[in-house]
């Protein structure tokens, strides 16, 4: 076990933002390695932030990311419980943060729970199709589907992706430990992505869920 000196609890609560006594409390769970005590922090801010989720989210910002040529931007609206964090640099890096990776990842829907009825079944009809040709025994077809929705999810629901600068993290898990930092809920409740060329597509939702849907031209 590595020596919990003050300089790894500094260093801990540089990289989390937790507490001193909690960045202590972490790195002895994790025998003094640091990353490890990382991954105890994120999984206590995660317990915190599930605290928080119901809360009401009525401030926060409008954020917006264009890429290098101009040719892709992103605008998305983050909500917060009040306009004090939402001044707060951690706040306005995570909503940066947020619309780079939209820029970036190209998510349909903010949640799972946000995937229409008709995509969802489309996708269901491609994957029984897909275990049909590999010959999957019938019996079993809807747990194999079931099983590669996840993936699906995964690729189309923003809080679902892995987030581009630090893959480890989902974006679910991006904003529970910003939560914890910060003390208030955090949502994503709508986003949209521009590229040149491409039809106009829209994120819509309240301040706790957000759908991002094609629009008609």
């Amino acid at each position: 076990m590595a020596e919990i000196t003050a300089q790894l609890v500094k260093q801990l609560r540089e990289r989390t933002g937790a507490g001193m006594m909690e960045c202590k409390s972490a790195l002895v769970e994790a025998k003094g390695d640091l990353a490890a005590a990382e991954v105890v922090l994120r999984k206590r801010g995660i317990t915190s932030a599930a605290k928080k989720s119901s809360r009401t989210t009525k401030q926060g910002l409008i954020g917006s990311y264009i890429h290098h040529g101009g040719q892709l931007g992103v605008l998305i609206e983050v909500g917060c419980e009040s306009d004090f964090v939402a001044r707060t640099s951690d706040f306005q890096d995570l909503v940066h943060d947020l619309a780079m990776h939209i820029a970036a990842a190209d998510p349909q829907f903010v949640r799972k729970e946000d995937v229409t009825a008709e995509a969802l079944e489309k996708e269901r009809e491609i994957e029984r199709a897909r275990a049909l040709a590999e010959k999957k025994p019938e019996k079993i077809l809807d747990k194999i589907i079931e099983g590669r929705l996840s993936k699906f999810y995964e690729a189309v629901c923003l809080y679902e992706q892995p987030f581009v600068k630090e893959p480890t993290l989902t974006i679910d898990q991006l904003i529970k430990t910003k939560i914890a930092k910060l003390g208030e809920n955090i949502v994503v409740s709508r986003f949209v992505r521009f590229k040149v060329g491409d039809a106009p597509a829209a994120g819509t939702g309240s301040d706790a869920t957000g759908v991002r849907e094609p629009v008609p031209a």
